[in-house]
């Protein structure tokens, strides 16, 4: 970890050579105990990111003048329950970024999340973390598309903030001769006041099957609106690659209460068409109900428990946690108990 302390004290005396530049360290830290049952099999464990997903990181800003802002980001994930990198093949697996802001908007470059991710992911009662998330069904169809939640060498453009409540990014990636990496979407929206809707699509261009086909394609519809006693949320998204398809469907609820949020999601996972062995995929549904509650100590630190049960049908295997392999067309059950603590 030498170099992470050598990054940190080069935070520190860059944040105070100007006061023009900021460089800021944080993190998160998420741990919990977790039971999982999948199928016949059950396994309890220390488990991590139960609501948030825990991290290490830096970013800053240099002020150019005239409206005009440099910066980076630099983003690594953790598990804390072992101490160990959540990607043992990079090291700033979430965020890898430089950027140059001003009144036409941002543009961004490097690794960084997907439009389509953060279009539904933004609209998931459970933050995609823990056994509740969503984006267990975010399902690659077969495909080698590297573009579900994350992609690498992209360039993306995002909308300035002060255009009447409507908010917007496109983003291309560079596939460099990769299979499953080629990417480009976009998203739009509108947030004002205690609603928000957005609309994201995607593509990623995968090996090619017998017939040609080449494309893999990521649609999202959501929607939320807070009326004070209770924040309705959802989306929409449909999957496709050749002839087969997946949609998503998802509502949840956020509802304060005392000195904390409790939760709530359904999802439905409707699959249809044949998949690349000619096989009918009709009958590999799924849905998934969750409930939780988060119990804020500060602003910084919470408590949290959440407990999930996915039902599968046919061939489907959507789990709520990868570990203990979970057989097809059988059910997954879990719960998890934890602490998070920002900084």
């Amino acid at each position: 970890m030498k170099h992470i302390a050598a990054l940190a004290l080069l935070a520190a005396a860059s944040a105070s050579a100007s006061a023009q530049s900021s460089v800021t360290l944080f993190g998160i830290a998420d741990v919990g105990v977790r039971n999982v049952k999948n199928g016949d099999n059950s396994i309890k464990s220390v488990s991590s990111n139960g609501i948030n997903t825990s991290r290490l990181g830096f970013r800053g800003t240099e002020d150019l003048g005239g409206g005009l802002k440099a910066g980076f980001w630099l983003e690594s994930g953790l598990n804390p329950d072992t101490g160990t990198q959540s990607d043992s093949t990079r090291f700033w697996n979430r965020r890898s970024t430089v950027s140059l802001a001003g009144t036409f908007g941002e543009v961004r470059l490097g690794r960084d999340t997907t439009p389509t991710f953060t279009g539904y992911a933004d609209f998931d009662a459970f933050g995609t973390n823990g056994v509740g998330a969503a984006d267990k069904f975010a399902n690659a169809l077969g495909t080698a598309a590297d573009t579900l939640v994350r992609a690498d060498n992209l360039v993306s453009y995002f909308a300035p903030a002060n255009i009447g409540g409507f908010y917007g990014q496109a983003t291309v990636g560079a596939g460099e001769g990769n299979v499953g990496k080629k990417y480009f979407g976009g998203r739009a929206g509108y947030r004002a006041g205690p609603l928000d809707a957005s609309v994201a699509i995607g593509q990623t261009t995968v090996a090619a099957d017998a017939a040609g086909n080449d494309k893999y394609k990521f649609y999202d519809f959501a929607g939320a609106y807070d009326f004070g006693m209770v924040k309705l949320t959802g989306y929409y998204s449909q999957i496709k690659f050749a002839n087969n398809k997946l949609g998503i469907a998802n509502i949840g609820v956020l509802v304060p209460l005392g000195q904390g949020t409790l939760r709530a999601s359904y999802i439905h996972a409707n699959a249809s068409g044949t998949n690349a062995a000619g096989v009918n995929v009709d009958a590999n549904d799924a849905s998934q109900l969750a409930v939780g509650y988060v119990y804020d100590l500060s602003k910084r630190t919470a408590l949290y428990g959440t407990l999930a049960r996915v039902n599968n049908k046919g061939a489907a295997s959507y789990a709520v946690a990868s570990s203990p392999a979970l057989p097809a067309g059988k059910d997954s059950t879990g719960y998890e108990i934890g602490l998070r603590h920002s900084f």
